[in-house]
């Protein structure tokens, strides 16, 4: 970095750290630090301050950019590529959130540059931001009740974020060599030997249970996505219908052909596209994917313990992982299960026919809806 570059870099980073602290609703707060390490890695430390006197709840997942995408990062403005996976979880339950006491402060450091493309040279703004009906917990495992100053407290989002922090970034290779390096490719690999059967591949060490299992959750997959698209068809902007509703809200012409592309984008996928799956996750959650890497998905152990159909199934979860895809519908998590989903269609259908799960539960239709 030069030495003008330099002082720019630390002008910028001051004057960000007086006025990076944004609370949600005077509860929580969290700052953003920045700063690039001698090997070229970027370091963001992120702090979490309870500035109430009571206990305060915060959903680990957005504690954890291993778990999440944590940070919005732009290069010269214009939003850089996320390369970390994308879950597909069980609804949050006491176990997943972090107790903030009164006045405690969480402190916590994240390298950058593995999960976000800081491969070329500009000026880069890191900012925490993110969004969840849980995040705080006031949602998670509470019905709707007939209380309308609780339901409309139950579906309203939350959302935590801190002021964006600027650093000067040289990009991949510049000092030694000169040369960009394709952080693109450097993403991909895979996990073992590949092998394929009638189009669909395994990686993973992927068993000859595994397999079947998998291809016949494809085939039901299949099935409801052709009964989604169906659904859709034969329905419309001005009758779209108890299901729909449901699933993504009130309708309107742009948000019903949003839903309708996304479902024929998922079928293609399944119909036309090179699936891939592997079977070497051991964590606890349904699966997860790449959405910059189509058509890879990675199946965990709740997924082998799944029923084929129904709620939360194996079927469901290749629709939901195969709608984050960004060369499908790229949908994000907004929140999760059944109760968060159907939350979230009457609180903000915007951001419903961007979630994931929605899709899926749209898809399973357990219990069956016209």
């Amino acid at each position: 970095m030069t030495t003008t570059n330099q002082l720019f870099a630390r002008s910028l980073i001051a004057a960000a750290l007086l006025s990076s602290t944004s609370a949600f609703a005077a509860t929580i707060s969290v700052t953003v630090d920045v700063q690039q390490q001698d090997n070229g890695n970027v370091t963001a430390t992120v702090q979490f301050k309870n500035q109430t006197n009571k206990t305060q709840k915060l959903l680990s997942w957005y504690a954890d950019l291993d778990e999440e995408h944590i940070f919005d990062v732009k290069r010269d403005g214009k939003e850089v590529a996320f390369f970390g996976p994308h879950y597909k979880r069980h609804a949050p339950s006491d176990k997943d959130f972090i107790k903030l006491k009164a006045g405690e402060t969480l402190t916590k450091s994240f390298e950058l540059t593995g999960l976000y493309d800081f491969s070329q040279p500009g000026n880069y703004e890191v900012s925490y931001s993110v969004q969840s009906l849980d995040l705080f917990g006031r949602h998670a495992l509470k019905p709707i009740n007939n209380s309308s100053a609780i339901k409309s407290d139950m579906t309203q989002t939350s959302s935590l974020s801190s002021q964006s922090v600027s650093i000067w970034f040289e990009g991949v290779g510049n000092k030694s060599s000169g040369k960009q390096i394709d952080i693109n490719a450097a993403k991909g690999g895979t996990s073992g030997s590949e092998d394929c059967i009638g189009g669909t591949c395994f990686t993973g060490r992927c068993d000859n249970g595994q397999k079947n299992d998998i291809l016949s959750a494809l085939n039901a997959a299949d099935q409801i996505a052709n009964d989604s698209v169906s659904y859709l068809n034969s329905h419309s902007t001005s009758s779209a219908g108890t299901r729909y509703n449901t699933w993504f809200g009130a309708n309107n012409s742009t948000r019903y052909n949003t839903v309708s592309a996304n479902f024929d984008a998922i079928n293609d996928a399944i119909d036309n596209k090179p699936l891939t799956f592997d079977c070497s996750c051991k964590k606890t959650y349904f699966a997860y994917v790449y959405p910059t890497q189509p058509y890879k998905v990675y199946l965990c152990r709740a997924f082998w313990s799944a029923n084929e159909l129904g709620t939360d199934s194996r079927a469901g979860t290749i629709i939901h992982e195969l709608s984050h895809f960004n060369a499908v519908a790229g949908t994000d998590d907004i929140v999760y299960g059944q109760s968060g989903a159907k939350n979230l269609a009457i609180s903000n259908p915007e951001q419903a026919i961007q979630n994931a799960d929605s899709h899926e539960y749209f898809a399973e239709n357990t219990p069956n809806l016209d």
